[in-house]
């Protein structure tokens, strides 16, 4: 299985580019443009990034774009702009606008078919009857936390005991296309882990999306290992990574005198004059406003 021509199809809409220069050796850099994809928050808008692990793509609110340019162009390959450093440094200059780094997410495609042993009894789920889950803890990977127009839930599985659910796969229709892009999630109850069930369920959900003629994908943090590993052994490979911007809350969004002390101020030579003060104090308005001025 391949799916590198039809994720570069999406992540060219979703960057706002052609698909030739996906996977190039220049970074990318665009405007944030609605042309479809997935939408998960309207602040994915303002900006995202992301790489299939060569050049990185980054498409923002214009008012970003002179910093990133010049941001994007001092790493080759791209995938260096994930790196602790410079998500530090980017998420200084989104804070002046009142945004922060959200979380970086790496994601899986199928590559291989996984065959495992029915050791579980399955029961499966159609959209008539997630509403009885929704707003339900135990399941808050598996499904949405409400019906969602823009990516409804579709598929679940559930494993059950008797009368009791040990755990859930869900996939929802993150992108409505042809094909499909379905994102599959899961939940296993505590007392029931280490026994397979989350990989058996990821494997079951991800054979009935490929069979309906979509893409299932997996998306999961950094850290954690342990999705990872179920990723990988029904058959997922990784096949790109990305983070986007959330929107801070007054409370949470750092003051001017914070901003400026996390940032790196220019050397001076000693001598400046009212000019020199005059020109920095406008700089610093123009930045602080988010007014953009077109070269």
């Amino acid at each position: 299985m391949d799916f590198t021509a039809d994720l570069k199809r999406l992540l060219a809409l979703e960057y706002n580019c052609s698909e030739e220069l996906i996977g190039g050796s220049e970074n990318v850099v665009t405007i944030s443009a609605n042309r479809g994809g997935r939408k998960y928050s309207a602040d994915n808008d303002f900006f995202s990034m992301a790489t299939l692990g060569t050049n990185c793509l980054i498409t923002a609110d214009e008012r970003l774009l002179p910093f990133l340019r010049e941001f994007a162009g001092r790493e080759n390959p791209g995938h260096f702009l994930f790196t602790a450093e410079r998500l530090a440094e980017l998420n200084v200059k989104l804070s002046r606008f009142g945004y922060a780094l959200n979380g970086a997410h790496y994601m899986f495609l199928p590559k291989y078919s996984v065959e495992l042993p029915r050791k579980f009894s399955v029961q499966r789920e159609g959209l008539e009857s997630f509403g009885r889950f929704y707003g339900d803890p135990r399941f808050s990977n598996a499904l949405c936390e409400k019906f969602l127009s823009e990516r409804p839930d579709v598929l679940a599985l559930l494993a059950i005991d008797g009368d009791k659910i040990m755990g859930m796969a869900g996939a929802s229709r993150d992108f409505s296309g042809n094909p499909n892009w379905l994102q599959i999630g899961i939940d296993v109850l505590p007392e029931y882990r280490g026994r397979g069930i989350g990989t058996f369920l990821v494997n079951e959900l991800k054979e009935i999306v490929l069979e309906r003629g979509d893409i299932p994908f997996y998306g999961t943090a950094p850290a954690n290992i342990h999705s990872q590993n179920i990723a990988v052994n029904c058959g997922f490979r990784p096949a790109w990574v990305e983070i986007c911007a959330k929107k801070l809350d007054k409370e949470t969004t750092m003051d001017d005198k914070q901003q400026k002390s996390t940032e790196k101020q220019p050397e001076t030579s000693g001598d400046k004059t009212w000019v020199d003060d005059m020109k920095q104090e406008l700089e610093d308005y123009i930045e602080e406003q988010g007014i953009y001025i077109r070269q």
